[in-house]
């Protein structure tokens, strides 16, 4: 039983998605969607700095192309058992599960990134992953700071979200058990109240959408449930930006739905990090290049369908 995931922001470093250009087609297809939502993913994503790609608006689109461009180098005729994504990468799984066409879903992110990018500049915030650590005793010591616990990603590992200076003081005052605070290359406290104005925008976005209902399995990060109608997945894309991302849930339904392998899509590495923690037994692969297509293919071909 095989899953597809993609990864969320932070996983972009400057020019991962040059070796994918070289695929038959690849830089073509790019260049239509750099053109379609006005923002130039193929410079981007071969040229720009860590800095420049840091971006929200700039880093969600390039995420969303690059997950979208490995995915279909797997070939046609791939078919997962369930799809996931973490954060904006929920946007390029309800691509891979048809609820959107590729363009529409660039153009979705490319508000997305927009508004967010726009809510972060009110405040000056951010995110920080918390190595170590009890859940249980790591929320509480957060909302006594003020901070939000804005991603609860399984295997111990949480993302704090807030102002800078709530994210001084948990450098300072670590909870207990917690080895290391590290800040994480976004540029704004995602899946907090800080990015309120972000899903209003959304909102707006959302009503001119026709989504279809998904063709395979797909499971939300709000509670970890599989949604059913396009509709659905659509209304938790939108209020997803305010709300905390709930990947520790999302790895239960795999379990609960009899995963076997996971294939994380470009750029993998984050998403099968943590699955070898919290998912034992479970193969993974992480496509970083297009060297990793081959063994992908050789895993799909071993485990998908086999929950059918």
């Amino acid at each position: 039983m095989l899953v597809l995931v993609a990864p969320g922001q932070g996983a972009q470093t400057p020019g991962f998605l040059t070796p994918w250009l070289d695929l038959p087609g690849a830089a073509d297809r790019v260049g239509a969607w750099s053109e379609a939502i006005g923002l130039d993913l193929i410079h981007y994503g071969t040229k720009a700095d860590a800095e420049e790609i840091r971006d929200t608006a700039v880093a969600q689109p390039l995420l969303v192309a690059a997950g979208l461009l490995s995915a279909a180098a797997l070939g046609d005729d791939v078919t997962p058992d369930a799809v996931a994504g973490h954060s904006v990468g929920e946007i390029t799984a309800a691509a891979f599960a048809g609820v959107l066409d590729d363009t529409t879903a660039l153009r979705l992110v490319r508000t997305r990134g927009l508004a967010m990018a726009e809510a972060a500049a009110v405040t000056e915030t951010g995110m920080a992953a918390l190595l170590g650590g009890d859940p249980e005793v790591t929320v509480p010591h957060l909302e006594k700071l003020g901070l939000t616990p804005a991603n609860v990603n399984g295997a111990g590992q949480i993302v704090a979200a807030g102002t800078m200076e709530q994210l001084a003081a948990l450098e300072a005052d670590k909870p207990e058990g917690v080895r290391r605070v590290v800040a994480l290359k976004v540029a704004g406290a995602f899946h907090t109240h800080h990015m309120a104005p972000a899903v209003a925008r959304l909102e707006e976005a959302a009503k001119v959408l026709t989504p279809a209902d998904p063709k395979v399995p797909y499971v939300s990060n709000k509670d970890g449930m599989t949604v059913a109608t396009g509709a659905d997945v659509v209304a938790r894309l939108v209020g997803q930006v305010a709300n905390p991302v709930r990947w520790d849930l999302c790895m239960e339904t795999f379990q609960r739905l009899g995963a076997t392998a996971l294939v994380e899509v470009c750029p993998g590495g984050t998403l099968t990090g943590i699955a070898k923690r919290a998912l034992p037994g479970v193969q993974t692969l992480a496509l970083k290049t297009p060297d990793d297509l081959d063994a992908a293919r050789a895993l799909i071909a071993e485990h998908a369908g086999a929950a059918a």
